[in-house]
């Protein structure tokens, strides 16, 4: 790669940076101009136009950006839920939880823009999270202990509970940085651990126990 075109990278991935961090500030991505986000970074409006054709162009880019971020995050939980003795549930979660802490952007996005926001990119966001709910179906599909479940529809279904609780882990613990500071945090952070414990190893007794053909009859 050129000089010239790796300047050219870097103020396309800073227009990123700045699109995210505008829009995770408490303003959603379409309340964001570009000449704003490109004053953000020092490039004048036009300069804008070198690297992407509008905002949904950026918008889209962003969304690709953060579900890879949130993919590789899931997918190390996910190792948890399949291999589930308690040690590791714990240390993937302790994972988790730390990834959040330190990058909360992300996670604010997703989670703002999901429901909100532009119709463009909440599809797109609808689309990623479809893509890692499959994921991870797929890795639940590998494992022994449910290999009784033949319904790969049963599969997307406890996948879809396991990964918008993944977000809602994620809001709530965000939530909790916010709200408490010193000792009183670290207090609310363990209880907080412990209840995300309790609700993944119910989760999994239950797709253990999980009987297809019973649920089936009774409907």
């Amino acid at each position: 790669m050129s000089i010239r075109d790796e300047r050219k990278q870097q103020s396309r991935q800073a227009l990123l940076d700045a699109a995210l961090a505008l829009s995770t500030s408490g303003r959603s991505f379409s309340s964001i101009s570009l000449r704003e986000i490109a004053r953000h970074v020092g490039l004048v409006p036009t300069a804008f136009y070198r690297h992407f054709q509008d905002m949904n162009e950026l918008g889209l880019e962003l969304v690709d950006q953060v579900a890879m971020h949130l993919k590789g995050i899931l997918h190390q939980l996910g190792q948890a839920y399949i291999y589930q003795p308690n040690t590791k549930t714990e240390i993937s979660l302790d994972l988790f939880f730390q990834a959040v802490e330190h990058h909360p952007e992300p996670w604010v996005f997703m989670i703002a823009e999901r429901w909100g926001g532009s119709e463009v990119i909440r599809h797109a966001i609808a689309r990623e999270i479809n893509f890692l709910i499959e994921d991870l179906a797929n890795d639940l599909g590998q494992v022994k202990t449910m290999q009784h479940i033949g319904n790969a529809q049963d599969l997307q279904v406890f996948s879809n509970i396991l990964i918008n609780l993944s977000f809602t882990w994620a809001m709530t613990w965000m939530d909790i940085s916010r709200k408490f500071q010193g000792p009183e945090r670290s207090t609310q952070q363990n209880q907080f651990k412990l209840q995300t414990m309790t609700q993944v190893h119910l989760i999994f007794r239950g797709i253990s126990n999980w009987d297809p053909s019973k649920d089936s009859a009774s409907s």
